[in-house]
C-alpha cells in the first residue's frame, strides 16, 4: 500500500484513477457522476463540514482531471467550493496585546484603523491597508500578519484574495510552477490534467495504425520505490506504450546545442525550465534576449522521436506542471502531444491494476550521466561544460546555477545591470531544481541522490557519445 505525503495527494490520486478507469472502460459519460460518491461513500464526513460538500469538492476535482475549464489558459485552477478556510483578515491583533499606553501601534496607523477599546488595540479591517507599519511599532509582537499559504508560496506573486475572498491567479504573472499546488494545505488549488487525452492515444494506436512513445525525464527514479527504473519502465510498456525513451537523451542534445549557442553568442540563460522562461518573459521582457533558442530536452527528445517516426505520437512524464504549459505553446514545435506528471501515471497504473515492483525489469540506457544531471541545480550547466570539453572548444564558462526563484531573480537583475560574473546562467523555478518538482510524488533530499547514482549508472558515454549514437539508433523499445 502506498504512503501519501498528504490526504490531498491521497485524494487527487483516487479521482485521477477513476477517471482514468472510467477513460479506459469507454464509461467516462455513464460513470462519471458516481465518482463522488464512490470516493466518499458516507454517511459521516471525515474531512469537511458534510458529505454533500465533500462530493461536491471532489466534483470539482474530476472537472480539473477531464481538463478543466477550457477558456481558463491557465494550467492551474482554483476549486472556489474548496477555498474557504484560510483567513480573510491578513493583519490581526493576538492574545499577546498588552493594553500599554504608548499604543505605538494607534499612532503608527496612515489610515487610523486601530483604535483602543477595553485596553486592547482593536482594527476596523475596513480601513487597513495592511500596510504591515503597526507589525513593526508594537513592541510585545502582538499584532500578527497571517499569508495564506498560497500566497505565501507563489514565488512571482500571482496569487491574491480576489472580491469574493478566494484565491484568485493572475495568469499575467504566473509561470505554472505549481507551488501553490503544492503549498496549499486544503487542496483547493490543483492543476490540470490530460489523462484522458493520454489514454485516448494509447488506445487509439490500434485502430489508426500511430506508435506512442514516453518520454521520462530523469528524477522519475526513486518515486516509484520499490520498483526500480527498470521496472517503472516495463510498467509502461504495460500500459500500451510501444517505446519509451530518456528525456536525459534529449538533454544531451540540448547541451550539445546549447554549448555552440554560448561559445557563439556570449552570454546565454537556459532554456530547459518553463518556469525559467516564463519568468523571463513575463517579468523580465527585456531580458529575453539572452534565453537560449535551443529547445527544451523534452522537446528536443520528442522532435527525434517524431524524425524516426513523424506519425508518432509522444507523452512526456515528469515532475513539473509547468511542462503541461509549454506542451502547448507553439515554440514545442508538436514535439510533444501530452504531458503528465507522476502522478497522474501512478493513476495510469492504479487503473490497470499494474504494479511496477512485481513486473521484469525492461532496460532503458541512452543518455550520459551528464543529460542524466539535468534534473538537478547545477546539472544543466555540468553537462555543457562537458559538451564544451568534449569539443576542445576555446571558451571559459562561467556559470551562474540558480535554485528557485528567488536566486533566478538575483542573477537576472545582475545581467541587467551588467554585474553578472558569468555568462551562462542556468535558471530553474523549482528550489532543487527537477528533483522537486510540485508533480514528484515524493519531495525529498534523497530525490537528488537518487539521480546522481542514476547518472553513475552511464559512466563512460560522453555527451557527444549519446547524440551520435542517438542518431544512428531506433526509436527504443521498437
Amino acid at each position: 500500500m502506498r504512503i501519501f505525503e498528504t490526504k490531498i495527494q491521497e485524494l487527487k490520486t483516487q479521482v485521477l484513477t477513476e477517471v482514468a478507469r472510467l477513460a479506459w472502460e469507454d464509461r467516462l459519460q455513464t460513470g462519471i457522476l458516481d465518482v463522488p460518491e464512490k470516493i466518499i461513500p458516507g454517511p459521516t464526513a471525515s474531512l469537511r463540514c458534510c458529505i454533500y460538500k465533500e462530493r461536491a469538492i471532489i466534483n470539482s476535482r474530476v472537472k480539473l482531471a477531464m481538463g478543466g475549464d477550457k477558456t481558463n489558459p491557465s494550467v492551474v485552477e482554483v476549486l472556489p467550493i474548496a477555498c474557504d478556510e484560510c483567513p480573510v483578515t491578513e493583519i490581526t491583533v493576538s492574545a499577546s496585546c498588552r493594553g500599554c499606553l504608548a499604543t505605538r501601534c494607534v499612532h503608527a496607523c496612515p489610515k487610523d484603523a486601530i483604535t483602543i477599546v477595553n485596553h486592547r488595540a482593536q482594527i476596523d479591517h475596513d480601513l487597513c491597508i495592511t500596510c504591515g507599519k503597526c507589525l513593526n511599532a508594537c513592541q510585545y509582537s502582538a499584532i500578527v500578519k497571517t499569508q495564506r499559504p498560497c500566497e505565501k508560496g507563489c514565488p512571482v506573486n500571482a496569487i491574491s484574495m480576489g472580491p469574493d475572498k478566494k484565491a484568485f491567479i493572475d495568469i499575467n504573472k504566473c509561470i505554472s510552477c505549481g507551488s501553490c499546488v503544492y503549498q496549499c494545505p486544503f487542496g483547493a488549488i490543483q492543476d490540470k490534467s490530460w489523462i484522458v487525452d493520454a489514454i485516448q492515444m494509447l488506445r487509439g494506436g490500434g485502430q489508426w495504425g500511430y506508435k506512442t512513445y514516453a518520454v521520462i525525464a530523469p528524477s522519475i527514479v526513486g518515486q516509484f520505490a520499490p520498483a526500480t527504473y527498470g521496472q517503472v519502465v516495463a510498467g509502461l510498456r504495460k500500459l500500451g506504450f510501444d517505446g519509451v525513451a530518456e528525456v536525459a537523451l534529449g538533454a544531451d542534445m540540448v547541451a550539445d546545442r546549447e554549448s555552440d549557442e554560448l561559445v557563439e553568442k556570449g552570454v546565454l540563460t537556459t532554456s530547459c525550465c518553463p518556469g525559467f522562461v516564463g519568468l523571463v518573459k513575463k517579468k523580465h521582457p527585456d531580458l529575453a534576449k539572452y534565453v537560449s533558442h535551443t529547445p527544451s530536452p523534452m522537446v528536443m527528445i520528442g522532435l527525434h522521436l517524431k524524425e524516426k517516426d513523424p506519425d508518432a505520437r509522444v507523452i512526456f512524464i515528469g515532475p513539473c506542471v509547468a511542462k503541461k504549459k509549454e506542451f502547448q505553446l507553439g515554440r514545442t514545435m508538436s514535439a510533444i502531444d501530452c504531458a503528465l506528471t507522476y502522478e497522474e501515471l501512478l493513476a495510469l497504473f492504479d487503473s490497470r491494476d499494474i504494479d511496477p515492483a512485481a513486473l521484469e525489469e525492461e532496460p532503458l540506457d541512452e543518455a550520459s550521466p551528464y543529460g542524466r544531471g539535468f534534473a538537478h541545480s547545477g546539472g544543466v550547466a555540468g553537462a555543457v561544460a562537458e559538451a564544451l570539453k568534449e569539443k576542445d572548444a576555446a571558451f571559459e564558462l562561467k556559470p551562474v546555477a540558480c535554485s528557485g526563484v528567488s536566486e533566478c531573480e538575483i542573477a537576472l537583475l545582475k545581467l541587467r545591470a551588467g554585474k553578472l560574473e558569468g555568462n551562462l546562467i542556468e535558471g530553474m523555478a523549482c528550489e532543487g531544481g527537477c528533483v522537486q518538482g510540485a508533480g514528484c510524488l515524493i519531495r525529498s533530499p534523497r530525490n537528488r541522490l537518487d539521480v546522481e547514482k542514476h547518472a553513475k549508472q552511464a559512466e563512460g558515454r560522453g555527451v557527444l557519445d549519446a547524440v551520435r549514437a542517438a542518431g544512428e539508433a531506433q526509436p527504443a523499445g521498437v
